[in-house]
């Protein structure tokens, strides 16, 4: 591995800024100083910029295996490093749903093969498949995922004496999908009893209400409280549902972790008008009120990280009616510089973007040497301009799809270097596929 030195850098890290050079060498950060004089093989000037550690997303479909006529880890992987996440954690319910112990190791050998960024996959849970989830090995595998709402195949957990053994048993975090099927079904049917086939996406918040998550959420809780289960929920989108959380306790003590995903903090209700089903995600995007919850409980601590939940579908599925449209949209190159725009807003400190994109992530997943700027640690790394604009179009969209529901938006601030595991990978709207990420390991 070659060493790299990093000129002069605006440094955001563990809740300061500070102008400083880095070394990295051998793909770890060697040194941090205020001056670094030695050769290095490269030397990046990046007076004016500031260097953030990597984003490490801990929700994401890339498709593989089985639907990769919408996305691969390939394809994906590209699209996350050119938008400054260096990490990933990739969720089961692809084709065949990754339901055993093989099935999950052969999504680590493609993507040993395949991924620029740094990669974990979660082994999936289903009603009958318990066995199979408590062989996981908590040392090298993110996490057990677990959908108490709507899922493909056989992934719908929804027997509660299979919750309650997972909950009791499981070795190792548990990531569950909120929403309750019950509540989404009997919404649908009454929609359905009045619009028939051609209910409007507008109406899809209605569908799978606020109701429909709280009281899954709210279960999901109580099953973790009763069973000391150490439980991650995903993808909070509404602001009642923000209350069940703490922010009283430090994060390395917690049991209960949540996470927030960057198009709940984006867009609103208002937007199916113009968007469509471009913006039809489960659990879907709601009022500009549950939008400002989200955002408040991110900021005071209710909620930890902040995620995409990156699920690209083709333009031709989503061009179909209301209830035929899949849910979930590509969001991996786009999601940093979304939240920059936040800051530019005024409505987010870039010390707290790094909290809730890396450290916190690190954090809740015992991520072994990732996650921080510091010396000894895996140099996963992202340099950005805060002031140099561009627009989203389709000649620079990245994902395999080739859509994105940010095109035509206008974003200030620009990805210039990311660096996976002490490699450049991207530099200057180039990608640079000559190395590999690694597989992320934990502490547990």
């Amino acid at each position: 591995m070659s060493s790299i030195l990093i000129k002069s850098a605006t440094i955001v890290n563990e809740d300061k800024q500070v102008i400083a050079d880095l070394l990295i060498k051998d793909g770890f950060i060697e040194r941090i100083d205020s001056a670094i004089d030695v050769t290095a093989d490269k030397v990046i000037n990046a007076e004016g910029l500031y260097l953030l550690p990597g984003f490490i997303d801990d929700q994401v479909h890339f498709r593989e295996p089985g639907l990769t006529h919408k996305a691969d880890i390939y394809t994906e992987s590209r699209a996350a490093v050119a938008g400054g996440i260096t990490s990933f954690m990739e969720m089961p319910n692809t084709i065949p749903n990754t339901l055993t112990q093989q099935l999950l190791e052969d999504k680590y050998q493609i993507a040993a093969h395949n991924s620029l960024a740094n990669y974990s996959f979660y082994m999936g849970a289903s009603n009958d498949n318990i066995d199979e989830v408590l062989l996981t090995d908590v040392k090298n595998v993110c996490g057990v995922k677990v959908f108490m709402g709507s899922s493909t195949g056989n992934m719908l957990v929804d027997n509660p004496d299979t919750l309650e053994n997972l909950f009791a048993k499981s070795p190792m975090l548990i990531a569950v999908h909120c929403e309750d099927e019950a509540t989404i079904r009997n919404n649908l049917a009454h929609y359905k009893q009045l619009l028939g086939e051609n209910i409007p996406v507008k109406l899809h918040p209605k569908i799978r209400n606020a109701e429909a998550c709280y009281l899954s959420s709210s279960m999901a809780v109580e099953l973790a409280k009763k069973n000391n289960s150490r439980l991650h929920i995903l993808h909070i989108s509404t602001e009642i549902e923000t209350h069940l959380f703490r922010n009283d306790i430090p994060l390395n003590e917690k049991r209960i972790t949540v996470e927030a995903c960057i198009h709940h903090l984006w867009f609103s209700d208002e937007d199916y008008e113009t968007k469509g089903n471009y913006i039809k995600w489960n659990p879907a995007v709601k009022t500009a009120n549950d939008r400002a919850g989200v955002l408040q409980a991110l900021l005071d601590g209710r909620i930890d990280v902040l995620a995409t939940d990156h699920a690209p579908h083709t333009k031709e599925e989503k061009a179909q009616n209301y209830l035929k449209a899949p849910s979930g949209g590509p969001l991996v190159q786009h999601a940093l510089v979304a939240v920059l725009e936040l800051y530019h807003q005024g409505k987010i400190t870039l010390e707290q973007i790094v909290e809730k994109m890396a450290h916190n992530v690190a954090i809740c997943f015992n991520i072994e040497k990732r996650g921080f700027i510091r010396e000894g640690y895996w140099a996963d790394l992202v340099l950005v301009d805060l002031n140099k604009p561009w627009k989203v179009s389709s000649d620079n969209i990245l994902y395999k799809c080739g859509w994105s529901p940010f095109e035509d938006t206008s974003f200030n601030s620009s990805i210039i270097y990311t660096i996976v595991s002490g490699n450049v990978v991207y530099a200057n709207g180039k990608l640079i596929e000559s190395i590999n990420g690694k597989r992320l390991l934990f502490n547990r």
